[in-house]
């Protein structure tokens, strides 16, 4: 009955119960201001899309249509790469091209809970883009989810934001289990003021996404807007273009991406086993891409003389900029005059870079 209150009457437990989660997105956004440009959206597309009969969704359903138009067809997360491309400097990257191992090493996670969804008998497609939940980059994980696993959209998705909204609770204990107070307290040297040329910040998106592409074709669309926006920003020569892309193009299309992220989550659909079992492996893998990170800076210390502080590891993740805060606000904990924010910073950009070339990756070895 999809008359007058009709809703009420129809109303399931399970429709209840994803219209409660979507208002607990809505607070965490609001009042606890996690990543409110995308759960705010995404929350209420979990509310519209399970209110029985509800018309934005079905058919000709208007959450319907930007599904099929920018989740189906991947425009959205390209869209966003671009605009994330042009808030991006790489100067901290460039001044201090050893991050881009760190940003390297926090994508193990990836692939040792692809590894463990495949052991636990999922198909290796849908392993893959499980495990790409660790690179905890949204519009990477919904790009592999929609080419590999449609049918787990929604979960992985959900559990990919969720994550990165949450970088400040899940990674200080995982960065304290893996370092003593004294590599915590360890103080790095000045960033050198180094003025990076103007020919190089602009050859640095050209030449990434030329090897990227040689090496893996499947990261071109990938690698290639996340630098084409960088090459707007760097270029000086159309900051109408890329003021745009910062602010209209990456706003309206998080807009759209958030609430029909959303709507994926309708309580049939999303109220199963498999549900529980993706958020938990997608845990795992951004738990292990944090130790991931700490763990390899530690490795490499046994070799300098010039000790790194194994908290920036942590920031290969491609949580950009929060990881890097967290860290340096840990820091400061132990040791107020401990600054470590540039060095993090680098390995924070390093890891958006690494995380693209890893979806990628598994884009291209999956098959």
């Amino acid at each position: 009955m999809s008359g007058l209150f009709g809703g009420f009457l129809a109303l399931t437990w399970g429709q209840a119960l994803m219209i409660g989660i979507g208002l607990v997105l809505i607070y965490l956004a609001i009042v606890k201001q996690y990543e409110p440009v995308l759960l705010l959206p995404i929350g209420f597309g979990a509310i519209i899309s399970n209110i029985p009969f509800s018309s934005a969704v079905g058919e000709r359903g208007f959450l319907t249509i930007l599904y099929r138009a920018g989740i189906i067809t991947e425009l959205f997360p390209l869209l966003i790469f671009v605009g994330v491309g042009a808030m991006i400097d790489f100067g901290p990257l460039l001044s201090q091209p050893f991050t881009i191992f760190l940003g390297a090493a926090a994508q193990l996670g990836i692939f040792l809970t692809m590894l463990m969804a495949a052991l636990a008998g999922y198909p290796l497609k849908e392993a893959a883009a499980i495990g790409i939940i660790g690179a905890a980059d949204g519009p990477t994980s919904i790009y592999v989810a929609t080419k590999f696993a449609p049918r787990l959209l929604g979960p992985i998705s959900v559990a990919a934001y969720s994550y990165m909204s949450l970088v400040p609770i899940i990674q200080p204990p995982v960065i304290r289990a893996l370092t003593t107070r004294e590599e915590r307290r360890i103080k790095m040297p000045p960033v050198a003021a180094v003025e990076i040329p103007r020919r190089t910040r602009v050859l640095f998106p050209i030449i990434v996404t030329l090897l990227a592409g040689m090496i893996a074709p499947e990261s071109v669309a990938l690698v290639g807007c996340l630098m084409f926006g960088n090459l707007l920003r760097e270029s000086g020569v159309v900051d109408r273009l890329s003021r745009s892309a910062q602010n209209e193009l990456a706003n309206l299309t998080s807009l759209f991406l958030g609430i029909t992220i959303g709507s994926t989550m309708k309580a049939e659909e999303f109220l199963t086993p498999t549900t529980l079992v993706i958020i938990a492996m997608g845990f795992v893998a951004f738990v292990l891409d944090t130790a991931g990170g700490v763990l390899f800076a530690k490795f490499i210390n046994l070799f300098r003389k010039d000790k790194i502080n194994p908290m920036i590891g942590a920031c290969g993740i491609s949580a950009f900029p929060m990881s890097a805060r967290i860290v340096q606000k840990m820091a400061q904990k132990e040791d107020e005059q401990n600054f470590v924010l540039m060095q993090a910073v680098g390995a924070n950009v390093a890891g958006q870079i690494a995380s693209v070339i890893a979806g990628a990756m598994v884009l291209a070895l999956v098959r």
